[in-house]
């Protein structure tokens, strides 16, 4: 029996490890990395703590060496998604009332595994099966993912440890219940961590879930599911369903103990799910929660005060980092007219320096696409883009899939704002500037606010502070998460809650306690310590005669 009030570990950020050459960091990653590809991993679904297989089997390639097949993956349909949901289910009712440190443990434990031994495995995964250099992939897969286990442990402290107030004779009380049904996660393929937190976090709060991940990503997710069992997590609490998307969520989300979607992917793709749940809100037991972090059109805003250096550095990293294939990343540029040749040539500097290729070399800033589709839908828009009389390529625009899905680092020029790399979400490695005369920074702030249906991230550059206010407050909606001085791009856990509004999701801010109340059903509980035995009040009594 449990009669103390347990406190978890304060948690701190996870420290970002440099691998530098020489360092033990490299040396133990670049070993790993040497371990999973001389394997050929054949990965099944993972239901109610069953490794299932199906006749359904699908190579999974690095995006950087096509030719190069990892392994093989099982794919699942609606009927494994009714094996999964009724594993769900089934574990609910345990699950739901494990003691909250016992629930919290197990992903705390799953934290310090990952900081040890299993970082150099989760890291080399996310490297060979999504293409991320050994930097992306440490802090994705090792610091957020990590951070999101031990950070979520506290907020969700947080959480229960907020009680209504209690008169004398009188204690009320807050129970956060799970969700009544099960939980359908729904991940995508540029983050690790993304990929793990989106099952994990309401599966702290005592919800069960059916996992759906990118195609693209079967890869780590596979690692991830390991990570959980060797931390104790019981069977049924996740459950790995791979397959064709549309069917698969649409059995998931047809169901009536559909009790919520925690969603991370396309604009398109969460409308879709949204209309499917709106046509059977009369099926279900209750109304789903539905939370979605979707697209991105995101912002770098110039003022004339802002530091050019500063600023191009903040556009080179923003925008090329993991090949633009951040839902955060900079895709779209205002700079002052008088800043923009000094800005220019900085950023075609660095450009130049630029080396693209495997992430299997270090040297490599730039690494590949995450597969032939993006490969020709961002080569279709910088193709348009050099057609366009209105626009330069300022640097990059080839493309090279010989060998993997390259496309360099691209900067146009423009003088049409609202061209279509300007407005439309790309997701490579392809930026758009646009110079605007210097003396039209109010017309610009509202140029930029309307542009887009999307406000996820965006940055503004100035160094006069009345500039900085004024873009704060003309950008108030634009932008879940607003950089001043910044790039758009680097959201930290317990320090820069993420998500974003309009077309960008629902804005429920991963990394933060108000996703996880997404999560929990309260129920008001009233204990009368002394209750009336009789039902007449003092008014009733007559005044005497």
């Amino acid at each position: 029996m449990n009669n103390s009030r347990v406190s978890a570990p304060h948690p701190v950020n996870e420290p970002v490890l440099g691998y530098a050459p020489g360092s033990p960091e490299r040396a133990k990653l670049w070993a790993r990395l040497a371990e999973l590809k001389a394997r050929k991993l054949d990965m099944p679904l993972f239901i109610g703590g069953e490794e299932v297989r199906t006749n359904r089997r699908v190579d999974l390639r690095c995006p950087h060496d096509h030719a190069f097949v990892l392994g093989r993956a099982h794919e699942g349909g609606p009927a494994e998604v009714q094996k999964a949901i009724a594993a769900a289910l089934k574990a609910r009712r345990e699950w739901s009332r494990t003691p909250f440190a016992a629930r919290a443990a197990i992903f705390l434990k799953a934290a310090d595994l990952l900081a040890g031994d299993w970082r150099w495995t989760l890291n080399a995964a996310t490297m060979l099966g999504q293409s991320k250099n050994a930097h992306q992939a440490e802090i994705d897969s090792a610091c957020e993912f990590i951070d999101f286990l031990r950070f979520n442990v506290r907020f969700a402290e947080n959480i229960y440890a907020q009680q209504p107030e209690s008169p004398r004779g009188v204690w009320n009380r807050l129970e956060y219940r799970a969700l009544e049904g099960f939980v359908l996660a729904v991940t995508p393929f540029n983050f690790t961590a993304i990929a793990g937190n989106l099952p994990t976090a309401p599966a702290l709060m005592g919800n069960t879930v059916v996992w759906k991940p990118s195609g693209l990503a079967l890869y780590s997710a596979y690692f991830i599911m390991r990570l959980l069992e060797a931390a104790g997590l019981p069977s049924g609490v996740i459950n790995l369903v791979h397959g064709e998307p549309a069917p698969l969520v649409a059995a998931a989300v047809a169901h009536p103990e559909f009790a919520g979607l925690h969603f991370t992917g396309s604009t398109a793709v969460f409308r879709g799910i949204w209309a499917q749940v709106g046509a059977g809100v009369g099926t279900y037991r209750n109304y789903p929660r539905l939370v979605g972090e979707t697209g991105g059109k995101d912002f770098v805003l110039a003022h004339s005060s802002a530091d050019p250096d500063a600023l191009a550095v903040a556009l080179v990293r923003g925008a090329f980092e993991y090949q633009g294939q951040k839902c955060s990343a900079a895709s779209r540029a205002y700079v002052p007219a008088d800043l923009w040749p000094k800005v220019r040539k900085a950023m075609k500097d660095m450009i130049a320096s630029i080396e693209v290729g495997s992430p299997e070399d270090p040297g490599n800033f730039v690494n590949a696409v995450i597969g032939r589709a993006a490969f020709d839908k961002i080569g279709g828009f910088v193709d348009r883009a050099k057609k366009n009389k209105a626009n330069k390529i300022v640097a990059g625009g080839a493309r090279d899939d010989a060998r993997g899905y390259f496309v360099a680092p691209t900067v146009i020029e423009t003088s049409d704002a609202k061209s279509e790399t300007m407005v439309t979400e790309i997701f490579g490695p392809v930026l758009t500037v646009h110079p605007y005369p210097e003396n039209k920074w109010k017309e610009t702030l509202k140029l930029v606010d309307e542009s887009s249906p999307y406000a996820l991230t965006g940055a503004v550059f100035a160094r006069e502070r009345t500039a900085l206010l004024e873009a704060e407050r003309a950008l108030e909606n634009a932008a879940g998460n607003f950089y001043l001085n910044d790039k758009p791009t680097g959201a930290v856990v317990g320090q820069q809650p993420f998500g974003g509004a309009r077309a960008s999701g629902t804005n429920d801010k991963a990394g933060s306690q108000l996703n996880l109340l997404r999560w929990t059903s309260p129920r008001t509980i009233k204990e009368t310590f002394d209750p009336p035995r009789d039902f007449r009040y003092p008014w009733l009594a007559r005044d005497p005669a």
